[in-house]
């Protein structure tokens, strides 16, 4: 996603549209998404870099700090699997949100998290804190894939 798609994407959110999603159609939208989020969790934690991945939308870009922007799920496979070759990696979520759009289509999940991996200096265990964010968008199939992930340490 190109940076003026992603300001679009983010004001179609913010502005939503002339129908708003009802509330009881919302609140099943956000459950849906803290269970798909919390699936995606597990899959890291069992160091699961295929299944995490299958969360993802064909255009997915994923945002890790310090990495380059991972575009599309073989990328994002390729840092995930960079990632979880760390015995150590563990990854815990708190203070999560969801937030629907009016329209329905898009949500976006927000956490803080905290990751414990290999400090690579000092090769002993290291911990980060940091905040996720996560942009869903509803698939022609009606399922929720994730278009975007920004993962932002602290």
């Amino acid at each position: 996603m190109t940076k003026s798609g992603f300001t679009l994407a983010v004001g179609l959110l913010l502005l939503g549209p002339a129908a708003p999603c009802a509330a009881q159609e919302s609140a099943k939208i956000a459950d849906a998404i803290r269970a798909d989020a919390a699936k995606l969790v597990a899959q890291l934690n069992a160091h699961d870099a295929a299944g995490a991945v299958s969360h993802d939308a064909p255009d997915v870009v994923a945002m890790f700090h310090g990495l380059p922007n991972a575009e599309g799920p073989e990328a994002d496979l390729t840092v995930t699997r960079m990632l979880l070759s760390d015995p150590l990696a563990h990854v815990a979520v708190s203070d999560e949100r969801v937030d629907v759009a009016a329209s329905g289509e898009m949500a976006v999940y927000r956490a803080s998290y905290t990751l414990t991996m290999t400090d690579p200096k000092t090769k002993g265990p290291m911990t980060e804190h940091g905040n996720w964010v996560v942009g869903y968008r509803l698939q022609p199939d009606g399922t929720w894939k994730i278009a975007w992930d920004v993962v932002s340490d602290t």
